[in-house]
């Protein structure tokens, strides 16, 4: 049987989870897989191997990153998101498997709508058998989300309303309890120009009574946020 050799890379700052993710890859590989993986255990590790095997022709076919991973000592690379985008605009043959703790529906979206990953799982759902069928699925040219992001997009489709990443952060950010005039300190906008948006997205939730719990209330009932 003609062996088919399948170039991983993994990064994760827990190497208990690293090896026990490696192990379940190996146990369960098909006979005709020769698995070779690569670890790294935060984003300047990452970034190296990363251009290393573009640089050599040898691109990872597939790619797991754990989204919150120890910065690049640049600064650069903050997240395993960061260098999954990398990897989109480098190696677009590549495939991006993301794991996460985080279950927030704006996290999630945000994921979705930037990275538009193959493999998106959510670390509470993740099983042995799960990681396997992810990992043979998106070998195979399909997409994985666990159950929550299946959860999650499935509670927000119903409702067709479009909103942008920067009102979706602010959705996200007064849900936390953070006050109006504190916001523009995390989206880099004016107090004016946020409230506007916030103008804005009562319309689009249908919030009559005008109040910031109202429309707390409506975006939750809706899936956009948690």
């Amino acid at each position: 049987m003609e062996q088919r050799t399948i170039r991983i890379l993994m990064t994760d700052d827990h190497p208990m989870i690293i090896e026990g993710y490696q192990n379940t890859l190996l146990a369960t590989k098909k006979e005709s897989q020769n698995l070779i993986i690569d670890v790294a255990s935060n984003a300047d590790e990452s970034i190296k191997a990363i251009k290393y095997s573009i640089d050599i022709k040898k691109p990872y076919d597939i790619y797991f990153f754990d989204v919150s991973i120890p910065a690049s000592s640049d600064g650069r690379y903050q997240s395993g998101m960061d260098l999954a985008a990398y990897v989109n605009d480098n190696s677009p043959q590549s495939k991006v498997i993301i794991l996460t703790m985080f279950e927030e529906s704006y996290r999630i979206n945000k994921i979705l709508n930037e990275i538009n990953p193959e493999g998106f799982l959510i670390k509470s759902d993740l099983t042995a058998s799960e990681l396997s069928s992810a990992f043979q699925r998106v070998l195979n040219h399909e997409v994985f989300y666990s159950s929550t992001v299946n959860t999650i997009i499935k509670k927000m489709q119903p409702y067709k309303i479009d909103i942008d990443s920067i009102n979706h952060e602010i959705l996200y950010l007064i849900s936390t309890g953070i006050k109006t005039k504190d916001i523009a300190k995390h989206v880099n906008m004016s107090l004016s120009a946020i409230e506007k948006r916030k103008k804005h997205l009562k319309i689009i939730f249908a919030v009559d009574d005008g109040k910031d719990e109202t429309l707390m209330e409506e975006a939750k009932s809706k899936g956009f946020i948690s």
